[in-house]
């Protein structure tokens, strides 16, 4: 996840992002291009482990989700989901993340990324359909 964070955040080419926002000086570019350096740093004072136990944890719940669903357990399987929506949420390692990202994304308001503490209404979707 870390990776994929760093290559969205940091090796976007500086002729892509100025290609799709063609009002975007060289001065704002040398800006993004710092911030994206300053986002860089932060992610990399996250620890590894942390990110590693994430993941694992991630997986084992995505597993029980999936034969929650496979059972017919589809209430059960909704509130496991929610429950680690919420749990993750609460997380000091991805809340420092987020304190990553959000870095960026003053460096790029034209890139409005969501975050996890938006108010989104998941009440018409279900975990079983995704």
């Amino acid at each position: 996840m870390r990776a994929l964070l760093v290559i969205l955040l940091v090796l976007v080419p500086a002729a892509v992002v100025a290609q799709n926002f063609p009002n975007m000086g060289e001065m704002d570019m040398q800006l993004m291009m710092q911030q994206a350096q300053k986002t860089q740093e932060c992610m990399g004072q996250i620890d590894q482990a942390d990110l590693d136990a994430i993941e694992q944890r991630s997986k084992e719940v995505d597993a029980e989700i999936k034969s929650l669903c496979a059972a017919g357990k589809r209430d059960k399987a909704q509130k496991k989901a929610m429950a680690y929506g919420r749990e993750m949420a609460k997380n000091p390692t991805v809340q420092e993340m987020q304190k990553c990202g959000e870095m960026m994304q003053g460096a790029m308001p034209q890139m409005q990324m969501p975050l996890m503490d938006q108010d989104v209404d998941y009440s018409s979707q279900h975990v079983c359909d995704e």
